[in-house]
């Protein structure tokens, strides 16, 4: 397929080289465009230069804000279908499927680790024609599919929940390291312990990196974090679905933020303000 691509930070470089060696046709755009060369793929000056003759474009940005300008700004992907695989509110999603009838939400779970070794989830919602039609797109970046639903929203609704599931394990480590810490237990017996328990590598990725407090450079910045866990309550208030720890979570976020953590890995919220 010929493929333009937005947002080439760590997340979408790792899914750029990918498409590319899946033999699709990318043609890239970051506003920095170094981070856009060297990836095996054309560079584009702009969104809209991206996306001339596409099959379709792949949306990978940080937020609800710097979506709506590469699709809605003066330079913007105009009519081409679209692929959004950022976190984004389920409001931003609803907005860019009336813009577009060939609009798909298709957000990611994975660290840049596992998007380097194409290892991401995929939850792709919307038209079934449309996923089928772009699955070799998410088979190119991901080792499994997930299909939330006819509406592309609900992708999001998945994401955003997904994402505060992993905010509240950070949570449940940092409180239980603090407690082991003056039992006397070391934190990476714990984590052996729990990575044996649950047997899934998110805990047992999330709980060393916490261990070691090794926060940067960050896989997945706290700032956004914040922003995703604050987009969950949003959509619970959609929803009339109380999510009384989410509030929190979003709270605890919020502190680590203002005390200058928010470029550091979302996990260092964990610590409780412990050096």
């Amino acid at each position: 397929m010929n493929l333009a691509f937005i947002g080439t930070g760590r997340m979408g470089a790792a899914m750029v080289r990918n498409l590319v060696a899946a033999g699709h046709r990318v043609t890239a755009y970051n506003r920095t465009r170094e981070k856009a060369e060297g990836l095996g793929a054309a560079v584009a000056d702009s969104p809209a230069a991206a996306c001339r003759g596409c099959d379709a474009a792949i949306t990978m940005l940080p937020d609800d804000h710097a979506t709506e300008e590469a699709v809605f700004g003066r330079e913007g992907i105009g009519g081409a279908p679209h692929i959004a695989c950022s976190t984004i509110s389920t409001a931003m999603a609803r907005r860019l499927a009336a813009q577009s009838a060939d609009y798909l939400s298709a957000p990611v779970f994975g660290r840049p680790q596992a998007a380097e070794a194409r290892q991401l989830l995929v939850v792709a919602a919307g038209r079934p024609e449309l996923i089928r039609r772009f699955q070799p797109v998410f088979d190119a970046i991901g080792r499994q599919t997930f299909v939330a639903g006819a509406e592309p929203w609900q992708a999001n609704a998945v994401k955003l929940c997904g994402n505060f599931m992993i905010a509240s394990m950070l949570e449940a480590f940092g409180e239980s390291y603090a407690t082991l810490e003056k039992a006397g237990v070391a934190p990476h017996l714990f984590l052996e312990v729990m990575s044996a328990l649950f047997g899934s590598p998110v805990y047992a990725n999330y709980g060393r990196i916490i261990a070691d407090r090794k926060f940067e450079p960050a896989g997945f910045a706290l700032k956004l974090g914040l922003k995703d866990v604050r987009l969950t309550l949003e959509t619970a208030a959609e929803c009339l679905s109380p999510m009384p720890f989410a509030s929190i979570l979003r709270d605890r976020l919020m502190d680590a933020a203002a005390h200058g953590q928010g470029e550091k890995d979302w996990s260092s919220f964990a610590l409780w303000g412990r050096p």
